[in-house]
């Protein structure tokens, strides 16, 4: 019986009594199973769509948590700052009112309420 090994640059075929050309071939089929087996238990990262957001590599995943770690440091600093300015932050950017109508709500000028935000950006930069 011949078996035949493949490298990357050439074959070469090896001839062999029938009961260990039997042998072989059992362990290549076992082989070709496990492998065959595992492979398929593993998803590649790369074509992960998780809640969303897609991890196409490492690159993406370091770049996710430097990002998270950014919000943590931005949120522990909007904690440091008064109620009232806690409170203009969380309306004019995180639900998205624009500075007309906050200003409007407050019973002041748009233009009060821009100076209170370049006050806040301030501290804020005083925190971070």
């Amino acid at each position: 019986m011949k078996i035949k090994y493949e490298f990357t640059d050439e074959a070469i075929e090896i001839e062999v009594a029938e009961e260990w050309g039997d042998v072989v071939i059992e362990l290549n089929r076992l082989e070709y199973n496990v492998n065959h087996k595992e492979t398929r238990r593993h998803t590649s990262l790369g074509g992960m769509d998780y809640e969303g957001t897609f991890f196409a590599d490492s690159t993406d995943i370091q770049v996710e948590i430097i990002r998270q770690e950014e919000f943590g440091q931005l949120y522990a600093a909007i904690t440091k700052l008064k109620p009232e300015q806690q409170d203009l932050i969380n309306s004019i950017f995180f639900q998205e009112m624009s500075v007309s109508d906050y200003a409007a709500r407050q019973g002041v000028d748009h233009s009060a309420i821009s100076h209170r935000l370049r006050v806040v950006y301030k501290k804020l930069k005083s925190f971070l």
